[in-house]
């Protein structure tokens, strides 16, 4: 099959979910003898190269402003595509189905992961939440196929609209908690279990701040590293440092990726998510594959991934609700081994990489060639 990844930043991936995700299903379709083109930003991905680990990329430009990066990326990218000759595009992101329109209307089959209610981040003004709750409708009516990455999301378009999608969870491999290269703990000062390990966006609705509050209301010795960074915000990302004040334990590193993110992962004490928007992170999943204990927003997507291997706290009582929860894993160390385990099998359960690349091959396959 030839396939197209639009409505992301790019690959390699060096940004969020998204991006870590068509990374991995890109390659791996790749792997399995699919011509793959991945469209990437000229303004995000330093990688000029024009094939990643078999991967085909199409560099772009588009408008670097914080409503118009990814709408006009994706347009450009669709009209671009339609003289591809590809079989079916797979878009990422709700606020770019009205581009899938295009991609249609040329005969090719169009995927749209619609992830969570967009329209609920705390970064959109009026005007942007108002597109985002019409492209929900829009995207129930312009691709093919709609995608939910959790039954969340899918319950939410069956409710809200009377929409049935697909669900297909993001995968992940297993990993090993050992220390490995530990470069990068060296870097900031960190032991292996010696810290608790926040990676996301530093947006508001992902919650580094009560994260931050809930720690030093707190009495440890463990550390806290804020990982993540995010363009468009730097008077959060100011708030943020002011919260932590003098307090050397929290640590802020910005973006990591590759080994160095994989190493902070595999030694962290505990992962911490507080996001209170959008479907299944991938981050999450990544967290449980390294045998991580983690601690979730009880938002239903980020509760259904966990099931019983993790402990979720009532994200409307905020801060002093997560440091309850942070003070009962930093004190029952057997409830933290318990986790640990469960956390894997419940990857082994449902999250793998090889059982996710078959369930979209065969999906795929279903709309290009129906019986």
């Amino acid at each position: 099959m030839k396939i197209a990844f639009m409505g992301i930043r790019g690959v390699p991936a060096s940004y969020s979910g998204f991006e870590t995700f068509a990374e991995g299903l890109s390659t791996r379709l790749v792997s399995k003898g699919h011509d793959v083109t991945v469209y990437n930003r000229s303004t995000h991905v330093r990688y000029k190269e024009p094939l990643y680990k078999g991967v085909k990329l199409v560099r772009l430009p588009t408008i670097p402003t914080k409503h118009l990066d990814t709408i006009a990326h994706t347009f450009l990218s669709a009209l671009h595509g339609v003289f591809q000759g590809y079989d079916l595009v797979y878009i990422c992101g709700v606020g770019n189905s009205l581009p899938s329109f295009i991609l249609r209307i040329a005969g090719t089959k169009v995927v749209l992961n619609v992830d969570g209610a967009d329209w609920e981040r705390k970064k959109w003004g009026g005007f942007a939440r108002w597109f985002l709750r019409l492209s929900e409708r829009m995207a129930t009516i312009f691709p093919d196929l709609v995608l939910a990455d959790s039954v969340a999301v899918q319950r939410y378009y069956r409710d809200h609209y009377n929409k049935e999608s697909t669900f297909i969870p993001y995968g992940t491999e297993l990993d090993q908690r050992s220390p490995g290269d530990t470069t990068i703990l060296g870097k900031y000062g960190l032991e292996p279990d010696g810290y608790i390990l926040y990676v996301g966006r530093l947006v508001p609705e992902n919650n580094a701040h009560q994260l931050i509050k809930a720690y030093k209301s707190i009495t440890t010795d463990k550390k806290l590293v804020i990982v993540g960074d995010a363009p468009y915000a730097d008077a959060y990302k100011t708030e943020l440092k002011a919260l932590s004040g003098d307090d050397q334990r929290v640590l802020f590193t910005g973006y990591v990726f590759g080994d160095d993110y994989k190493c902070l992962m595999r030694n962290t004490y505990i992962y911490v998510l507080a996001s209170e928007v959008g479907g299944t992170h991938p981050v999450l999943i990544e967290a449980l594959a390294a045998g991580n204990a983690v601690i979730v927003n009880d938002i239903p997507a980020s509760v259904e991934v966990i099931a019983d291997a993790g402990i979720a706290y009532d994200g409307t009582i905020g801060e002093p609700a997560l440091a309850k929860k942070l003070a009962l894993l930093l004190g029952d160390k057997e409830l933290l081994a318990s986790l640990r385990k469960k956390a894997q099998d419940r990857i082994r359960a449902s999250y793998l990489w090889d059982k996710v690349t078959d369930d979209y091959i065969k999906l795929f396959e279903s709309l290009i060639h129906p019986a």
